[in-house]
């Protein structure tokens, strides 16, 4: 049973390995090539892990307190099409993004806001208000993208920021804040302890519903970094650009160990599990497998993950 406790907490990283191990392997018997050893495959894997893993960064802080966010999806859209519309009020000019990058920022934390205040001061459900705000977030990037879906952007300076590893490094400089954040400071205690036992922190002194207004604000503010690093790779602003990318998301947070119920989790874990989404994705792509096959792989791999969370804290018992 030690062993079985063992594996059912390091299985993300183990499964990570044995994904990289079975393509490296096909690699080297099918192309005479590696897979894991070749720098396009590397950048391809972390550029795709990077846009669903900043959204998943703020869902980490969310879901440890026991509630979802299923807006961030269209609010990374909204904010696609944000700096794209501010920025082509002025292209040739970088100092532009001065304005429009911040601002972009401001309008997405009007979600995150309004969320906090509707699941911490009225006691509307997670689930439910996010859902609301789902629908909201989708009308408003649609109607500020004008007729069409998509707002072209010919900026350099924001090409810049979106180009070669550029997006992967501000994935990982902010990733690490907020694992710093989330484990070594009293914001991250208090997030834990929410989730583990809402009444006991109310009894503890915690401000529970100011935290929570803050943890929906910063879940904004991760999917509007997204959003803004979205336009800056494609250079255009798509209203539905982090609609695929919301299910990934929770799918991160949950491999990577994080339990729904909450008072668990950890920014970590959402990185092994956006690795794990990247890897299978691309892999699948890598030994000509239908596309739509990662839909079904990454579904089982999550039914999985619940699984092992169910049966973790019994596997440890018997230790």
């Amino acid at each position: 049973m030690a062993r079985l406790a063992w594996i059912s907490k390091f299985w993300p990283w183990l499964f990570l390995l044995a994904l990289l191990v079975f393509f490296e392997i096909y690699a080297q018997v099918a192309v005479h090539r590696s897979f894991v050893l070749n720098a396009y495959n590397l950048q391809s894997i972390c550029l795709a892990a990077s846009a669903p893993l900043l959204l998943a960064i703020g869902q980490t802080f969310v879901i440890v307190t026991a509630g979802i966010d299923l807006s961030v999806g269209f609010v990374m859209g909204l904010a696609a099409v944000c700096v794209a519309q501010f920025t082509v009020l002025d292209e040739d000019a970088g100092a532009i993004l001065l304005l429009s990058i911040p601002l972009s920022i401001v309008v997405c934390l009007i979600p995150g806001l309004v969320n906090g205040l509707l699941i911490a001061r009225l006691r509307v459900p997670a689930f439910i208000g996010t859902l609301g705000m789902y629908g909201v977030a989708r009308g408003a990037g649609f109607l500020a993208a004008g007729s069409g879906m998509t707002v072209s952007v010919n900026n350099a300076a924001l090409a810049w920021i979106g180009a070669g590893w550029r997006p992967v490094i501000l994935t990982a400089v902010l990733l690490a804040i907020m694992h710093f954040i989330l484990s070594r400071t009293r914001f991250g205690q208090y997030t834990y302890a929410i989730g583990g036992n809402e009444q006991s922190a109310v009894r503890a002194g915690i401000n529970v519903r100011r935290h929570l207004i803050a943890i929906y604000v910063i879940s904004a503010a991760f999917a509007a970094i997204g959003g803004i690093v979205y336009t800056a790779r494609f250079a255009a602003g798509v209203a539905n650009a982090g609609e695929p990318m919301l299910l990934d998301s929770i799918a991160a947070v949950v491999i990577g160990g994080a339990s729904l119920f909450g008072g668990t989790g950890n920014v970590i874990g959402t990185l092994i599990g956006s690795l794990i989404i990247a890897v299978i994705e691309f892999g699948l792509v890598f030994i000509d497998v239908n596309a739509f096959w990662q839909f079904i792989v990454v579904g089982i791999v999550i039914i999985v993950s619940v699984l092992i969370d169910q049966y973790k804290e019994r596997l440890g018992g018997g230790a």
